[in-house]
């Protein structure tokens, strides 16, 4: 396992266990996960106060401590400012809900802090004051040690950066070999066809600028949700470049699909949404090569992208 160092203090594994799912686990089926994540080096989790309504939360504390982990050896992420508990679906990154929704996350998770908070997703109606007022008292209280966003583009990030004192070290950011919208703008400059059509204004090149880990999610969906593309006969090209690629590199295809991203410049994770043991460990591997030139653009190829 290769480990970032986005601040000091923080150590962090470029694979990261998402736990939007693990409320489907038996308990002695989550402490397995939590311990193969362990032996394959993954010390970073990642939760959000939505993820099976605080469920997630709650069954990751009790099976912590019937697990060999330790507190004080991994990193707890969550993330706020999603509200979908009542008839209308919204965003709040009000100070009043920042504060509330920490508080309801450390008493679900039994810890007196996290090492990671992010904003989820943009608020229209942000007041990057109330931010700022919200993410100093949670500094100084020593509630949340470090602080992100997702889904958030360049200038949403700057205009919060206006106020925010604290340092955005991570961007959440949905990213897969069949999801490389990103990527594609930056390949595609000065033309005009639909790759060129930069939707994100830039935000690789400026995280690569601005020192921010990218944590890619759903790493393994084609589309907005639109199924696993690995084994999947409707990408026929693809899988088969995967699994020749895996073959040279000798890693699983779903590990090469996790390579291609990690042989990206920016600094990234990969969070994972599986609950299989076996699937951590196999897709643990992919930090252990790099990708040629060669072969991350023949993988860019095979997923059904051109080149100008």
């Amino acid at each position: 396992m290769k480990y970032l160092n986005p601040a000091p203090g923080l150590m962090i594994s470029e694979i990261v266990a998402g736990c939007m799912r693990i409320p489907a686990l038996e308990q002695k089926e989550l402490v397995r996960f939590l311990e193969a994540a362990k032996e394959a080096g993954i010390n970073f989790f990642d939760h959000a106060d939505i993820y099976g309504g605080g469920e997630s939360e709650i069954v990751f504390a009790e099976a912590l401590k019937h697990s060999s982990l330790r507190r004080e050896d991994i990193y707890l992420q969550s993330k706020c400012g999603i509200i979908n508990n009542d008839e209308v679906l919204r965003f709040d990154f009000s100070k009043e809900h920042i504060l509330k929704s920490v508080d309801g996350i450390l008493k679900r998770l039994q810890t007196d802090y996290l090492d990671v908070l992010l904003l989820h997703r943009p608020d229209a109606l942000v007041e990057p004051e109330e931010v700022a007022e919200a993410l100093t008292t949670l500094a100084e209280s020593g509630k949340v040690r470090h602080f992100g966003v997702s889904n958030h583009n360049p200038m949403q990030i700057e205009l919060l950066k206006r106020y925010v004192k604290q340092k955005f070290l991570f961007n959440q950011l949905q990213m897969s070999v069949m999801f490389t919208g990103m990527i594609d703008a930056g390949l595609n400059v000065n033309m005009k066809n639909a790759a060129s059509v930069d939707h994100d204004n830039s935000t690789l090149d400026y995280c690569r600028l601005k020192d921010i880990t990218v944590q890619a999610w759903s790493p393994y969906q084609y589309g907005y949700f639109g199924g696993v593309f690995v084994g999947n006969e409707k990408f026929p090209e693809l899988n088969k470049v995967l699994s020749e690629m895996g073959e040279k590199y000798g890693i699983s295809p779903t590990a090469m699909a996790s390579a291609f991203l990690l042989r990206h410049p920016v600094p990234m994770q990969v969070v994972l949404g599986t609950t299989k043991p076996e699937r951590l460990k196999d897709i643990a591997t992919a930090t252990d090569i790099k990708l040629s030139h060669k072969d991350w653009y023949a993988i860019y190829h095979a997923a059904g992208n051109t080149l100008p």
